[in-house]
């Protein structure tokens, strides 16, 4: 993993613009959706917070923590949310210390157990994920998988 800095949103807050498009870019969520996520974090309105791993002044792999991911069990809160690697940097560990990173610093603060929903298989297992259950994703037409780190 060298030559990769990973970081927090509140370690370099002036990322925050281009974080927001990065995401929106990879997501197709509005950008304006991730500002407002981000600033509650900066702002320290709220500590679910954005994790990045740059290399050189790049972001090549991200993940958020937000109240709920958009789907219909608002039991289940924060979710792990927008994880992505940019394909050249896939293979190298990167997702699974983002999600390492942003479990370890959610229990710091107290805040476990985290859930994140998706439709992969095996891959969350990898970094101690375990599947919860399945939950209606917003607008989906079939059901997704919810996993849950204690």
């Amino acid at each position: 993993m060298e030559g990769y800095r990973y970081i927090t949103l509140r370690d370099d807050p002036e990322l925050e613009n281009r974080a927001a498009d990065w995401f929106s870019n990879k997501w197709r969520v509005p950008r304006e959706a991730y500002i407002e996520c981000m600033d509650a974090y900066l702002s320290g309105e709220t500590e679910y917070g954005w994790y990045l791993c740059l290399c050189g002044d790049d972001i090549v792999g991200g993940l958020g923590v937000i109240e709920n991911d958009f789907h219909d069990r608002k039991d289940l809160t924060p979710n792990v949310c927008a994880v992505y690697t940019e394909e050249a940097h896939r293979r190298k560990g990167i997702a699974g210390k983002l999600l390492d990173m942003a479990v370890e610093d959610l229990r710091s603060k107290g805040i476990s157990p985290v859930y994140l929903l998706t439709d992969h298989t095996g891959f969350y297992e990898r970094y101690g994920w375990e599947f919860f259950c399945m939950a209606q994703g917003d607008g989906e037409e079939d059901m997704s998988r919810m996993y849950i780190h204690r």
